[in-house]
């Protein structure tokens, strides 16, 4: 799997994104630290116990290093995305998913604007997504992205398999 390079240097902005799932009931927004337990849960179920143990690095990160997306239109609020950063390595963009109900509303896009807003807030210029697998095509159409060649395995390699 490829990890592909963004430019942080002109994002287009966040708002109007969130703008227009909050009136699909869906909040963005960054989780706080005493989340972690329910974050893990969702992604353990959702996208496996890998995925759960790299995105909970971004909940000791000060502040977290993860957005949610929750559903606010039935009585419980729930979890149905994630996005997170600074997690594997600094720099880097990743684990991210969206339940798969939820697909194809927008959800990924704001999850993925989101952090890498937060990556220029900390003074990165570019940033590095990694691992892209089969998601190539929907990281070039929206923010741009280009394949670092060579990339290949990357940080994922020799990879304990406990799944």
């Amino acid at each position: 799997m490829a990890d592909m390079l963004v430019s942080l240097l002109d994002l287009e902005p966040l708002d109007p994104l969130l703008e227009t799932l909050r009136k699909q009931d869906i909040i963005i927004r960054r989780a706080y630290p005493f989340e972690n337990s329910r974050v893990r849960a969702f992604i353990e179920s959702d996208f496996g116990v890998s995925w759960a143990d790299e995105a909970s690095v971004a909940f000791s990160r000060n502040p977290v290093t993860a957005y949610i997306a929750i559903d606010t239109s039935g009585q419980e609020k729930r979890i149905v995305g994630f996005a997170a950063y600074e997690c594997t390595c600094r720099d880097y963009f990743g684990p991210t998913g969206v339940s798969e109900a939820y697909r194809k509303r927008g959800i990924g896009k704001a999850l993925l604007v989101a952090s890498l807003h937060g990556l220029r807030e900390l003074g990165y210029a570019y940033a590095i997504i990694g691992g892209v697998g089969n998601a190539r095509a929907f990281y070039a159409k929206v923010v741009g992205a280009k394949v670092i060649e060579e990339s290949t395995p990357g940080i994922y390699r020799d990879l304990l398999r406990s799944e």
